[in-house]
Order: C-alpha cells, then structure tokens, then sequence
C-alpha cells in the first residue's frame, strides 16, 4: 500500500480546510468521469474562475489530477483543443500529528485472520509472517534500500543514538500498543526485521525494548516505539 509522504498528507488535509476546494474535491471525486471546469462551476454555483483557481490548487496539492482530452464527442480537424478535465487522484486522504500508520496494523491483521483461516494455523504465528513479509516488500521499493528512509516513510522517526544505532521515536501503532502491547508489538518487531533484511540490515539488530519502562518515563518517549535499532 502507497502512502503520501506525511507531510504531503498533511498538506491536502490543510487544503480541504477551504470550503469550495473541499466541494470541488467532492463533487470530482464522486463523478463517474473525468470532470471540467465548466461543469464543476456549474454543479456547485461557482464562478469558472474561482473553480478554475481551487482545482488546480487541488492538482499542485495532488489530491487531483489532470488529463486532457476533447469534450463533445468531436474528433479531428476542426474539433478544437482538448479540454483540460480533472480526476480524483486519491479517494481519500488522513493525517495525524503525531504520525500514526493504523491502515498498515489493519492490513497486517485482516491478511493474518485470512491466513490462519485458510491454513488452519495459528493467528498469532500468521501475523508474524505476513507483517515480516510486508516489511521486505517495503524495503524492496524503497529508494536504495534506504533502511533509515524506510523508517522515516513509515513514520518511525528514527534517530541516532551516538552509538552508530538508530532510536525509533515514534510508534506508528501507538494507540492499538497501548491496548494490545503483546500482539502489536510483535507484529511491529516482525515488520521491522522484514525491512531491515531487505534493506541488506542484519535483522538481529532490531531489538525490542521494554514498552511498560517507556510508559512509566516522561510524556517524551511515552510515544516511542518499542523497538531499536542495535549499533553493528
């Protein structure tokens, strides 16, 4: 699954804050085709101009995109210009501050439930596997295999620690650890050493941490992930 950088994500959220781009958003993302200016000014009561300045503001926030192609059904000489139209790039778009990844941890556990149906096996032992799974596929599409890029796509915040490891301060799955620290936890772990291997990373170097400890310290590292990365 592809996601916005973050602050991407944060941006379009910002941007639907407008009432006529949130409309617009609406009214494009809802339609069986392509959509004008034209008709979007008209559906909503616009001015062409003020719906002409809001879509594109929509492009440059990539919540849409742009095709051109000639309206009427006219094709050759004579037809005119193909008409710039607009379609929804994403159908929906979230951001939270801190980032969190709940769409990955929902993922994770329905393909687990999937599996353990089908094989008869153990839910828990599933989870383990398909999250280390989709760590290795991230890692198989990060730019260089980037192990610390990785982190930072996924919202991990990873951080030296001066001793040549990383420290994670942000837990993606913070609100579901909070509540089911054994299972995601171990699903965090899996995922985390799925990404390392595939970034060419000893996997042996993620190492868990105690998450009752960074509970009971300050309101800084109460959010800290319950995984490090060792130093080699």
């Amino acid at each position: 699954m592809t996601r916005f950088p973050w602050s991407r994500r944060v941006a379009a959220v910002a941007s639907l804050g407008d009432e006529n781009r949130r409309r617009l958003f609406g009214f494009v993302s809802g339609a069986k085709q392509a959509v004008g200016r034209d008709d979007a000014a008209a559906a909503l009561g616009l001015a062409r101009s003020t719906a002409s300045f809001h879509l594109d503001r929509l492009v440059h926030d990539g919540l849409l995109a742009v095709e051109f192609r000639k309206l009427g059904g006219r094709e050759g000489p004579g037809s005119g210009r193909p008409a710039k139209v607009y379609r929804a790039a994403v159908q929906e778009v979230s951001a939270s501050i801190p980032e969190r990844n709940y769409d990955l941890a929902a993922e994770l556990l329905v393909m687990a439930v999937e599996q353990s149906a089908a094989d008869g096996g153990s839910a828990r032992d599933a989870l383990l596997r398909v999250a280390q799974t989709r760590g290795h596929a991230a890692a198989e599409t990060a730019p260089a295999k980037d192990f610390a890029g990785l982190l930072s796509a996924e919202g991990y915040r990873p951080a030296e620690d001066g001793a040549g490891g990383l420290v994670l301060l942000n837990c993606p799955f913070h609100r579901v650890a909070r509540g089911h620290a054994d299972v995601v936890c171990a699903m965090n772990g899996a995922f985390l050493a799925g990404a390392a291997a595939g970034c060419g990373v000893d996997p042996g170097r993620v190492e868990a941490l105690d998450i009752e400890e960074l509970r009971a310290e300050d309101a800084a590292t109460a959010a800290q992930c319950c995984a490090r990365i060792r130093p080699l």
